[in-house]
C-alpha cells in the first residue's frame, strides 16, 4: 500500500477503465497531467496476482489526449460498448443486452445465488431451447415496513416463464397469474448448513393452494417455482432470476426512466387506503424509480381490478424497458451503463448455474440473438375458478386454450410471424429409400399410450410389410415428449422409407456415428406425441388463436 497525503492507497486503485478504448489508465491527479496506458505486463500481472480491480465512476476516462487516438476511439465506441452492455432486471437482462459492461470483481460479488440442487441446469448457455423463470417477489423484508407487513418473505408476486427457441428465432414470454390454483410438489430446498430438506408439497383443491405460495411460504425457495411450474407446463426450467421492489425502483432510474402509456387515468387508492397509490392522467408518461413500482404494482383501479389486469401493465413495462435497453441513448452512455450494470448486479437473485457476471453475460449474449420484433408476451391461459361461484378471487388452467399454447412453446413456434431458418437436418429426409422388405426395426414406448409398441407392430407387419420388426416394449430410461428413430450410417435409406411410413420430419431421425453390424434393428421409440401408427408427426403446431399478446418492439396503451 502506498501513502500519500496520510491516506493509505491501493496501486490497483490508481488504474481505471478509459470506456472508449478499453484500456487501462492512471487517473487524473489535480494537476491535471496526462493519463497515462497500463502496460499489457501490469494488467496481466495484477490478474495473476489476484490485485482487486478497480470500480471506475460513472463516465470517467473521457479526458484522453491527442487527436488520432480520439479519432480511433470514436470509431471503436460503438463495437465496443456493443460488446460491454451489461444484463438487466430479469427478463430484461435476458432479452435486452448484448455482453458485459464490466466484469469486475465488485459486479461479481454483487451477485446472490440460491442453489436449487436438481432444479434446473448446471450450465449457462445451451445449444438447445431455453426457459429462464424470472420471478418477482413481494418480500418486505429489510424494507422497513415501507410496504406493508416488514416480516413477509413473499410470494411468487409476479412470475414470467421466458422460454428462447432452439435456433433463437423467436421468444415467449409467458406471464403466469399469481391467483391460479394449482398443485405445488415436493420440494428438496438447501438448509445454510448444507443439508437439504424436502418441504412437503400442497395438493390441489378446489380453492388452494394459489400458485404464488410456490415461494417463500413454508420455507421454500425458487427451486419451488420452478418445479411448479414444470409441473404445470412440462417444460424443463433451467434458470431463475428473482427480483424485488427495489430492483424495479433502482434499474427504472438506471436507463433514465421507462416510456409507458395508458388509455385511461389511474387512482388506485381503494376505500381502505389500500393500492399502489398511484396517479396517473390518460396518456403517455415516463416512470422510474418510486413510480415505476407504483406501476407494476397497480391494479385496484384497473378493469377488473386483478392480477390479470397489472399482467397487461407489467407486459407494457418491460417490453419499454428493453426497447430503453437496446437504444442509443442508453448503449452509447458509459455513465448510464455504469449505473445499468451496477443496479442490476446489486438486483439480481440467481441459480448458482448462472451465479456470476461472466455466466450471466454468456448467457446474455446468447439470448440476445432475439430480436425485440419477434419477443412476444402473452398470458398463460385461465378461466373463473367455477368452485367459487359469483366471488371470483382464484383462476384455473383453462383446459381448451392452454394445451395449444404449451404444445406451440414446447415445438418452437412463434407467436409473431417468423422467417425460419432452413434446417440442415431436412436433408436426412433426402435420398433413396429401402424396400419395406428390408426395413429392420425394433419398436419402443417411450411416452405414447398403453399397448402403442405392440399396435405400431401389428400395423408396421400387417400394412406396411415390414416383416422384421420387433416389440421392445416399454424404453428405459424418462420418458421423452417426441419420437424418435436412431440408426446406423449404412441404414439411412431403411430410415427415410421408415419415416415416410410413420410420418417422422428429419428432427426426429438421429443417426449413429459408428457404422451397424449386419442385420442389427434401427430403433424406433414412441414419445408423447405418437397418437397412434398411420398418424403423421410431421405437421408443424400452429400459433393458438385467441391468444392475447403483446410485442417488445411495440409500445402501445394500456390500462
Amino acid at each position: 500500500m502506498d501513502t500519500q497525503g496520510g491516506r493509505n492507497i491501493d496501486p490497483a486503485d490508481q488504474w481505471v477503465l478509459d470506456p472508449e478504448t478499453g484500456e487501462y489508465r492512471l487517473r487524473t491527479g489535480a494537476d491535471g497531467a496526462p493519463a497515462a496506458t497500463v502496460p499489457a505486463q501490469r494488467r496481466s500481472r495484477a490478474r495473476r496476482e489476484g490485485e482487486r480491480r478497480p470500480v471506475p465512476e460513472p463516465g470517467e476516462g473521457t479526458r484522453r489526449g491527442g487527436a488520432a487516438r480520439s479519432r480511433k476511439a470514436k470509431r471503436s465506441t460503438k463495437r465496443k460498448v456493443l460488446t460491454w452492455t451489461a444484463g438487466t432486471l430479469g427478463f430484461v437482462l435476458l432479452a435486452g443486452s448484448a455482453g458485459a459492461y464490466m466484469l469486475y470483481r465488485h459486479f461479481n460479488d454483487n451477485i446472490s445465488t440460491v442453489d436449487v440442487g436438481t432444479a434446473g441446469s448446471k450450465n449457462a448457455t445451451s445449444n438447445d431451447a431455453v426457459n429462464i423463470l424470472v420471478i418477482g417477489t413481494d418480500s418486505r423484508i429489510g424494507l422497513g415496513g415501507k410496504y406493508g407487513d416488514a416480516g413477509s418473505p413473499g410470494h411468487a408476486d409476479t412470475t414470467i416463464l421466458f422460454h428462447v427457441a432452439k435456433d433463437r428465432s423467436n421468444a415467449t414470454a409467458m406471464s403466469i397469474p399469481r391467483d391460479m390454483v394449482t398443485g405445488i410438489p415436493d420440494c428438496p430446498t438447501k438448509q445454510k448448513d448444507g443439508s437439504t430438506k424436502t418441504i412437503k408439497g400442497t395438493p390441489e383443491a378446489a380453492f388452494s393452494p394459489r400458485f404464488n405460495e410456490s415461494l417463500g411460504q413454508a420455507g421454500r425457495d425458487p427451486g419451488c417455482t420452478m418445479r411448479t411450474v414444470s409441473q404445470l407446463t412440462g417444460l424443463p426450467v433451467d434458470h431463475f432470476i428473482l427480483v424485488d421492489f427495489e430492483a424495479v425502483k433502482t434499474l427504472s432510474s438506471a436507463v433514465g426512466g421507462v416510456p409507458i402509456c395508458l388509455t385511461h387515468a389511474i387512482d388506485d387508492t381503494d376505500r381502505q387506503g389500500q393500492g399502489s397509490h398511484l396517479r396517473l392522467a390518460a396518456g403517455p408518461h415516463t416512470v422510474q424509480g418510486e413510480q415505476a413500482l407504483q406501476f407494476v404494482r397497480t391494479r385496484h383501479s384497473l378493469k377488473n381490478g386483478s392480477d390479470l389486469d397489472r399482467i397487461d401493465l407489467q407486459k407494457q413495462f418491460l417490453g419499454s424497458m428493453i426497447r430503453q435497453m437496446k437504444s442509443r441513448n442508453t448503449l452509447t452512455d458509459p455513465g448510464k451503463l455504469f449505473k445499468l450494470a451496477n443496479a442490476a448486479t446489486e438486483s439480481l437473485t440467481v441459480d448458482t448455474g448462472i451465479g456470476g457476471v461472466g455466466k450471466l453475460t454468456d448467457l446474455a449474449k446468447d439470448l440476445n440473438r432475439v430480436d425485440s420484433e419477434h419477443i412476444t408476451f402473452t398470458t398463460f391461459p385461465v378461466v373463473d375458478n367455477p368452485a367459487e361461484g359469483k366471488n371470483h378471487r382464484t383462476v384455473v388452467v383453462d383446459e381448451t386454450r392452454a394445451p395449444a399454447l404449451l404444445a406451440a412453446i414446447k415445438n418452437d413456434v412463434s407467436l409473431t410471424e417468423v422467417a425460419k431458418k432452413p434446417k440442415a437436418s431436412d436433408a436426412k429426409l433426402q435420398g433413396s429409400k429401402a424396400e419395406p422388405s428390408q426395413v429392420r426395426v425394433t419398436v419402443y414406448n417411450g411416452g405414447g399410450p398403453q399397448g402403442s409398441a405392440q399396435t405400431t407392430l401389428q400395423w408396421l407387419q400387417n400394412t406396411k410389410g415390414v416383416a422384421h420388426s420387433t416389440n421392445g416394449g416399454n424404453a428405459p430410461g424418462v420418458r421423452q415428449d417426441r419420437t424418435t428413430l436412431a440408426y446406423g450410417p449404412d441404414q439411412a435409406d431403411q430410415a427415410r422409407a421408415l419415416a415416410a411410413m410413420m410420418g417422422l420430419s428429419a428432427s426426429a431421425l438421429h443417426p449413429g456415428k459408428d457404422g451397424s453390424r449386419a442385420g442389427t434393428d434401427m430403433t424406433l421409440t414412441l414419445g408423447r406425441d405418437f397418437q397412434g401408427p398411420g398418424v403423421p408427426l410431421t405437421g408443424s403446431v400452429k400459433p393458438p388463436a385467441g391468444i392475447p399478446q403483446s410485442h417488445a418492439d411495440k409500445n402501445v396503451c394500456v390500462g
